[in-house]
């Protein structure tokens, strides 16, 4: 590839230049398609004219896959990676709806449903170098896994900072992210860094919700929620003082200072520049994404028919619903969907109330 960033200048008076050559990528003629192995396996039952239930059990491996390999000699002289169909994988789940409806003499009635999705996957084969650490290794987890270190706490001043194992993440003081020397080598490095919390996509997504009725009135509501899933808060996005991000206020409610010496707190000193130790991927600012929210709710009623056809309608139904009433969680600096980000737009809450009238 022209590049112009790796031109070369001739001529005594240096006028003269010429571009250079770059390359992305090498060809590779043994490359080729990766392939999947499925099985799925179903069941349909129902049950008393009033249940249906659903279930799907999948499997999958995939082999041949596509990856740039990891460990590639710097003697080779080579300036782009090299890829080669080296990986596999394997996947697995099961996917579950219950239906249930029932009508009384009495004028009640009710539907409900429930779903409940459970997908986990791990990686068979991935090309790495031999580590020492076993627990360094890809292979046995999950595609989805993150890694990084494992934070013990703040350094309570500056003397502990000085007098803990060295951490090369630039400088660093009272105030800033202790992490964990695993391998108790006496220093930080790359040998420490382990699989953290849970994948990021989560393995465990569900649902569930009901409509009840009696005679004219009638209620709704939907609720869903997914478990087995970490986040991240983006230290970059919320990093107060830095490209005119404002202090968040459960950061200036909760972080170290001289004053206040909390090695737990929720955030490092205070910097008006980013302190590149504080900024590592770490068990500090991982969160469970775990949650249960009110999704959909609505309250109702129908005019009997008798009124109805007094004033020539064949449907007048008036109703109150909303939406992301409720959210349950453990994590509570903004909503949990945002994930890492609390400056995005946040999910709205929203109430209507509405007349539908058919003639």
């Amino acid at each position: 590839m022209n590049d112009a960033a790796r031109r070369a200048i001739f001529g005594r008076d240096q006028t003269w230049s010429a571009n250079g050559i770059s390359l992305s990528r090498y060809a590779n003629e043994d490359i080729t398609w990766e392939t999947a192995a499925k099985q799925n396996y179903a069941i349909e039952l129902g049950l008393f004219n009033k249940i249906n239930i659903q279930a799907d059990f999948f499997y999958e491996y995939r082999n041949n896959i596509l990856m740039t390999r990891s460990y590639v000699p710097v003697t080779m002289g080579l300036s782009a990676p090299i890829r080669a169909n080296v990986g596999e994988a394997s996947s697995q789940g099961v996917d579950i709806s219950l239906d249930y409806k029932h009508n009384w003499n009495s004028g009640w009635w009710l539907t409900a449903r429930g779903n409940f999705t459970y997908a986990t996957n791990k990686y068979r084969k991935f090309e790495e170098p031999q580590y020492t650490e076993p627990y360094r290794y890809k292979v046995g987890n999950s595609i989805n896994q993150w890694y990084g270190y494992i934070a013990e706490k703040l350094f309570v001043d500056d003397y502990e900072a000085y007098n803990s194992p060295a951490q090369p993440f630039g400088e660093y003081r009272g105030g800033d992210i202790k992490y964990l020397d695993v391998n108790r080598d006496g220093r930080i490095s790359e040998a420490d860094i382990v699989p953290i919390g849970n994948p990021v996509v989560p393995e465990i997504v569900y649902g569930f919700g009901f409509s009840l009725g009696y005679k004219s009135f009638d209620c709704s509501a939907f609720f869903q929620g997914l478990t087995n899933e970490s986040f991240w808060i983006d230290v970059a996005k919320t990093y107060p003082f830095v490209d005119q991000t404002q202090l968040l206020g459960a950061y200036a409610n909760s972080h170290w200072s001289e004053d206040n010496q909390d090695v737990y707190a929720l955030w490092p000193r205070l910097s008006t520049t980013i302190i590149n130790n504080n900024t590592q991927t770490s068990t500090w600012f991982m969160r469970d994404g775990t949650f249960l929210r009110l999704k959909q709710a609505e309250l109702g009623y129908t005019l009997p028919a008798k009124l109805q056809s007094k004033i020539k309608t064949t449907n007048f139904r008036i109703f109150v619903n909303g939406s992301n009433l409720l959210t349950f969680s453990r994590f509570k600096l903004w909503d949990v969907e945002m994930a890492g980000n609390g400056l995005g737009y946040p999910v709205q809450r929203v109430f209507n109330i509405g007349l539908n009238v058919n003639f």
